[in-house]
């Protein structure tokens, strides 16, 4: 089992330990306060503040598990990629204030809850964006100092072969891009599931439910894909992708649209963030994904093949397979 193994990985994970933990109990604290004054109602308002709180709390721990991935596998670039998803979720944190107190509002003027619920929630909700922006500085100055530690791993493993670092790099890029995919995948899915479709079970409502696996199991063979350099199956990913940015343009047009905006209503402004951010990280994947497939059979293969039967030592995203790397400079 990892563990972190320097000053600065240290920092790093306890920075978003600490981060997470005092999050998590102000999160926990203003649903509790919800649930014991909200009255049994069926209306959407009162299945937005749980999914939103939940969705929050659940983006922490993943973020933590993320940090723990980047930190073993000493991806500098999923380092940088989770100094920008705090800032994300510092983002979504702000939103969430708004969003809540609409709900609290809608709810109050219904008689289901009480309006002072607002009141004691309010300074809980603006205390979470001051921790997670401390934690956001903190963090991005930490990454700064990883970034010059683990540049020597990847320095030892690929040698001064400026273009086989780029394409490594790319492949990082690609490889980090598909972690946080999944996540504000589905994070838009599921604030559909709960607070847009959970009174009409239609069509649509179970073609996302069954997008959820499928969406896991495409992800998880973009990454066997570009590991196995296998340019038909990235081929099937990056068409896979374009699908999936079309879902998300349909999405949005029916979030805004005079015929349906209605039923979007509660979760709109969150569920935009999130579509906003799943789009551009889909773009920004597909681009990446194309040229990981231009680098195939370039010699990057063997440094990222990961050791067997060597549990012993310590993982990187690279191997010491220097046996298989072919002896004479590639030539582009």
């Amino acid at each position: 089992m990892y563990m972190p193994n320097s000053q600065w990985t240290w920092s790093f994970a306890i920075v978003t330990l600490v981060q997470t933990v005092v999050t998590l109990g102000l999160e926990c604290y203003i649903f509790a306060n919800f649930q014991m004054q909200e009255k049994p109602n069926e209306s959407p308002s009162s299945k937005t503040i749980p999914t939103f709180l939940a969705l929050y709390g659940f983006g922490f721990i993943y973020e933590l598990i993320l940090v723990y991935d980047a930190l073993r596998m000493k991806n500098t670039i999923q380092v940088i990629g989770l100094c920008a998803c705090n800032l994300g979720l510092l983002i979504y944190g702000a939103v969430q204030v708004r969003q809540i107190k609409d709900a609290v509002s809608v709810l109050a003027d219904n008689q289901m809850i009480s309006p002072i619920v607002w009141a004691q929630s309010q300074p809980f909700l603006i205390i979470i964006p001051c921790i997670v922006a401390l934690g956001s500085v903190l963090m991005v100055f930490v990454a700064w100092k990883l970034y010059d530690e683990f540049a020597w791993t990847i320095y030892k493993h690929i040698s001064a072969d400026l273009r086989m670092k780029r394409r490594y790099l790319t492949y990082q890029i690609y490889i980090a891009l598909l972690k946080f995919d999944f996540f504000f995948f589905l994070g838009f899915t599921v604030q559909f599931l709960v607070v847009v479709s959970s009174s009409k079970h239609d069509a649509e409502f179970y073609l996302t439910i069954i997008a959820v696996p499928v969406t896991i199991i495409i992800l998880v063979f973009a990454a066997w894909f570009v590991r196995r350099e296998s340019t038909a199956g990235m081929i099937v990913i990056i068409l896979l992708l374009f699908a999936a940015m079309g879902y998300f343009c349909f999405k949005l047009f029916r979030m805004y649209s005079l015929r349906t905006y209605a039923q979007y209503l509660p979760a709109r402004p969150s569920m935009t963030f999130f579509a906003v951010i799943t789009l551009t990280l889909i773009v920004i994947t597909i681009v990446n994904a194309c040229i990981c497939t231009h680098n195939f059979h370039r010699g990057l293969k063997p440094h990222i093949s990961k050791k067997k039967g060597r549990p012993d030592e310590k993982v990187t995203e690279l191997s010491d397979n220097v046996s298989q790397v072919p002896s004479r400079m590639m030539i582009d």
